[in-house]
């Protein structure tokens, strides 16, 4: 009995570069390199859209990416942190709370009766507009303000919580004392730095100016029952200055 082997199947040769899932719509590996004129369309393309973006595109040597800040300053002698909080804080918050383009706003009163309240606004605000826009409902809440903060004012001002720099004044030789040269710092250098290009505020952390406390006896002052506004203003009053005129001019026509 002869055996008899029968021919192998021919088998389909298979290509390595065939899709797995055939009718799937993928793009194959090697897309892009079989097809060179079809990538060159396309980067040409890509490159053509991102020549008209370009121009449109804001390019600044040094962008705005912090919020600008502008800042309410107020002073109010005599009274606690909480006072200052009670009655100047409050209302300015209440007031400004709502302004065009505003973030946040955060506010700090310290037990030497000064309020600082910080708004900041969304990145790319003109921080002129932003000064005038605080100023103006700072105006707003100025009459309810007390009597003495609204005599001592309130300042508003565009300026960056940061410190750009911080400069020492000694006296190698010990000749000039902190009060001399906090003094000098204020006529001389202070007005200086706030007029360069770029600098929002200059502030002198000394702050020992001429000036002169005044100490009171309780006792004393119960006896002639009087209060500190009384002694306030007495002190305000002799301290008035007066134009006295000239010495030497010609007289001045009977009117």
């Amino acid at each position: 009995m002869e055996n008899k082997q029968l021919p192998p199947a021919e088998q389909a040769p298979v290509s390595p570069e065939a899709p797995k899932h055939p009718g799937t719509g993928e793009i194959r590996e090697g897309f892009f390199l079989r097809r060179p004129i079809f990538s060159t369309v396309i980067s040409l393309i890509i490159t053509l859209v991102g020549a008209i973006a370009i121009t449109a595109l804001p390019v600044e040597q040094y962008p705005n990416l912090t919020p600008p800040q502008v800042q309410v300053s107020a002073t109010y002698t005599g009274a606690s942190a909480e006072v200052i909080a009670e009655t100047v804080a409050s209302l300015l918050e209440s007031q400004i709370n709502g302004v065009d383009n505003m973030i946040y706003m955060s506010s700090v009163s310290a037990s030497t009766g000064s309020m600082s309240l910080t708004v900041s606004f969304d990145v790319g605000t003109d921080p002129d507009q932003a000064t005038i826009d605080v100023n103006n409902r700072v105006q707003l809440a100025l009459a309810q303000l007390p009597q003495e903060v609204q005599r001592m004012g309130v300042s508003v001002l565009k300026k960056s919580s940061s410190m750009l720099q911080i400069i020492f004044l000694t006296s190698p030789d010990g000749r000039y004392d902190t009060t001399y040269l906090s003094n000098y710092a204020l006529l001389n250098i202070v007005d200086e730095l706030k007029r360069l290009p770029g600098v929002g505020d200059a502030q002198n952390f000394a702050a020992q100016d001429y000036a002169m406390r005044v100490w009171l006896k309780p006792d004393r002052m119960s006896q002639l029952k009087v209060t500190t506004d009384d002694v306030a203003t007495a002190l305000r009053d002799q301290n008035a200055q007066f134009a006295a005129g000239r010495m030497g001019a010609e007289p001045c026509a009977p009117a």
